[in-house]
Formats: C-alpha cells, structure tokens, sequence
C-alpha cells in the first residue's frame, strides 16, 4: 500500500501526558477539527471549529484520539476524494475496524513514538 511519514502528534493534554517521542506534538484544543469535505480548500487539513464545511472533531468525548499521529497521506497535496484524516491512533477496547486509520493499543502507541522521530515512517503492505 505505501511508506507514510509520520507528521506530528497530537493529544489530549487534559486526559493523558505529553507523549513521549522526537517527532512535533500539539495539544488538541476543545475546537480542533480534521477537514474531509473534499471540495473545500482545507481538505484533509487541520481546522478550528466552528467550520463551514464537514470536518471531524479532534476533541472527541471517547479516547481514541487521545493520541493522534498525522500521517502523511494525501497531503502534499492533498487531492479531493483521495483521503482524508488517516491517523495512527488508540485502537477500540475490541479492535473494531476504524474508517480508514491504523488503530493499536494506546501502550503499543506510546511504546513506539518512543522510537520515532523526524524522518519515521509506517510500511503497510
């Protein structure tokens, strides 16, 4: 399927602690948002609501977003329709297929931004 990058971390700083890792991390704000409205120029980008078009909400009331690795898919540039907020982030309590993002175990997670930094990549074949 493709080597992406990882772009940058993002997560709930009132929910968990920074995590540790050598890539950027940015605390998600109470009205952070992903845009996936493919015809808006903000498409697959990080947004503040409120939002005139559709967009996802960062700041989600479960935690799999706690922690957010942007992935660098669909963003340089980004083309409409192609994708948009394929994220590495915690995983359901039963592994429930996500809608397009890599989902793991927040431990798993955490373990492995440990290891990565500026340059970092996932393989997924």
């Amino acid at each position: 399927m493709g080597a992406f990058a990882l772009r940058r971390v993002l997560y709930r700083a009132g929910r968990i602690p920074r995590p540790r890792t050598r890539l950027p991390v940015t605390p998600i704000g109470p009205r952070d948002g992903w845009c996936d409205a493919p015809d808006h120029p903000a498409y697959n980008r990080q947004i503040q609501f409120p939002f005139p078009a559709s967009a996802e909400r960062l700041n989600r009331a479960d935690p799999l977003y706690d922690i957010v690795v942007v992935l660098g898919h669909n963003d340089a540039p980004a083309v409409r329709g192609a994708g948009s907020a394929i994220f590495i982030h915690a995983a359901r309590p039963n592994f429930a297929p996500t809608a397009g993002c890599i989902a793991l175990r927040r431990a798993d997670l955490q373990e492995i931004l440990r290891l990565c930094g500026p340059g970092s990549k996932v393989v997924i074949a």
